[in-house]
């Protein structure tokens, strides 16, 4: 029994797709990069305070039937600010811990 040697191509990344010896192809998503990430996260939490301050405005005008309503939206721009708070306290930290390392 005769075995033939293996014939592969490598991988090719083309713009957005990869293809394989296979033929196949593999849609890829755009990577993201920490500042972008940080910058959605935020403008994420400002959403929430900006929707926060609608329910507010609509209770102080008589037009929100269930206060639960409002005061869900305030609780949840209320935990995004502390998480923010909490991950720029610890992005601090953690710098000025480097900054004290000798070198």
């Amino acid at each position: 029994m005769e075995m033939e040697r293996l014939q592969m191509t490598p991988v090719r990344a083309v713009t957005m797709h990869a293809e394989s010896h296979l033929g196949e192809t593999e849609e890829k998503t755009p990577v993201k990069t920490f500042g972008e990430y940080l910058t959605d996260s935020l403008k994420k939490v400002n959403a929430l305070h900006h929707e926060a301050d609608k329910w507010k405005a609509a209770l102080a005008a008589g037009k929100v039937e269930d206060i639960s309503q409002v005061v869900v939206a305030g609780q949840k721009a209320e935990i995004a600010t502390q998480l923010t708070l909490q991950i720029r306290n610890r992005a601090v930290s953690a710098y000025q811990e480097i900054m004290r390392m000798q070198v």
